[in-house]
């Protein structure tokens, strides 16, 4: 059991990380972000806008969470979410042919294509071993 509770506290530790660096990097140049979102072609330029303002503070602040161990649950339903919606736009991009800067790490480009996705499945996986293995310690 002991090494139950080492790896699902190293996957929120590695998790945490991630997030908090993907937000640090949007929170810099949230102008930036804004036209990684647009590029997308999903939403309106205004809720790019928005959403490059309020999601980069989310992840810092769910990546804090899992970090530290506050509000794991909350934190890993929320990045297990944002993951979800990541997933969804990187098979949209891939289906539609677009050659786009994934903007997952602002100004760290890097392009949608099947290693982007493979990687956000994974960290998917995880935030969800970390989400149910919170449920359990009800």
């Amino acid at each position: 059991m002991k090494s139950k509770k080492y790896f699902i506290l190293a996957i929120r530790i590695l998790v945490g990380l991630i997030f908090i660096f993907s937000g640090i990097t949007k929170i810099i140049n949230p102008l930036g972000f804004a036209q990684d979102i647009q590029n997308y072609q999903i939403v309106p330029e205004f809720i790019s806008f928005w959403t490059a303002l309020i999601l980069p503070w989310l992840e810092l602040i769910c990546g804090i969470f899992l970090l530290t161990g506050i509000l794991v649950r909350g934190s890993s339903f929320w990045i297990s979410s944002m993951l979800f919606v990541f997933i969804l736009l990187i098979i949209s991009v891939l289906v539609r042919g677009q050659e786009i800067d994934c903007g997952c790490f602002g100004f760290i480009g890097h392009k949608v294509d099947w290693t982007l996705l493979l990687q956000d499945l994974i960290l998917f996986s995880l935030s969800l071993t970390i989400l149910v293995s919170s449920l359990k310690r009800k």
